[in-house]
């Protein structure tokens, strides 16, 4: 319980500034949830941590590519769209959200050879709980400016 009182006044003390530094920053802080959440002792840490951040880098590559080829949402040109236009754009959402999928099973078929399925379980719950911190802290940075 205390670690998790420590782990919310840093995220709601550390000042963010730089994108990448924050970044950093974020990255950090989720890897102490998750070893936190997750109880991983050294031998687990030390074969869990390489097989997540290759599907973290992996999400981070697919989140940027969906951005930038979804980029249209923030558009008006939408309402332009013609049917031709959007089937292909349902189909690239369609594409991005399998890889979604293909990447997390990937990950869990990995994962089931360096930890138990109790903990794979907790993964989920402990990446779950640190958005939902992060969107808190967000809103409330925003509420205060």
């Amino acid at each position: 319980m205390m670690k998790k009182l420590m782990l919310i006044i840093l995220l709601v003390g550390t000042p963010l500034v730089a994108q990448e530094n924050r970044h950093e920053k974020i990255k950090a802080l989720k890897r102490a949830h998750i070893t936190e959440t997750l109880s991983l002792s050294p031998s687990e840490a030390e074969k869990f941590w390489p097989v997540y951040n290759v599907y973290e880098d992996r999400m981070h590559t697919l989140k940027r590519s969906e951005r930038k080829e979804l980029g249209i949402f923030k558009d008006e040109s939408l309402e332009s769209m013609t049917d031709a236009e959007a089937n292909t754009l349902i189909d690239k959402i369609m594409e991005l959200k399998s890889q979604e999928v293909q990447y997390r099973h990937e990950l869990i078929t990995d994962l089931r050879k360096v930890l138990p399925p109790k903990k794979i379980i907790l993964l989920k719950k402990a990446e779950d709980d640190f958005k939902r911190q992060l969107l808190k802290q967000i809103r409330q940075r925003k509420g205060k400016k």
